[in-house]
């Protein structure tokens, strides 16, 4: 899979909807994790996963190399694929909840890491189990803002 060049800027190789929904599957798991023991240390990792997915690229992105390896060659190729950019920009606010999350649990404030995870668990959940993504929700809505502004 390889980056193209559209214009001036580059653009992902268009994504597996199915190894998306496994992603958030594994995020649920491990966010749910979290709530139950209260580790910092796991959302943090969890923080991790999501800024590569963010920075590097969907294509770097962990749960996603496991499933293109593991679990796509088993399932032949998808019906439709989807644009890398929502579901980056997804991974980036995931990046946020996790890391405010982290900081909650690692600085004693419990609460503000409850509170987090579990907002970042509510969007992986729902995205898992019913292929609804809020964060693409949100890069939509952003871009069609974008675009009301700039032809204002």
């Amino acid at each position: 899979m390889s980056v193209t060049d559209r214009g001036s800027a580059l653009v992902e190789p268009r994504l597996d909807p199915r190894g998306v929904r496994f992603s958030a599957a594994v995020t649920t798991v491990v966010l749910a994790l979290v709530l139950l023991s209260g580790s910092g240390l796991l959302v943090l990792a969890q923080a991790v996963v999501f800024a590569v997915g963010a920075f590097a690229g969907m294509r770097f992105a962990p749960y996603g190399v496991v499933y293109r390896h593991l679990l796509a060659p088993r399932l032949g190729p998808p019906a439709e694929r989807e644009d890398a950019a929502p579901v980056r920009f997804s991974q980036t606010v995931g990046l946020v909840f996790t890391v405010v999350a982290a900081a909650g649990y690692l600085s004693g404030l419990t609460v503000l890491g409850v509170v987090a995870t579990a907002a970042a668990l509510a969007a992986a959940f729902l995205n898992a189990a019913f292929g609804f993504c809020l964060g693409c929700e949100m890069y939509g809505l952003l871009a069609r803002l974008r675009g009301t502004a700039a032809q204002s």
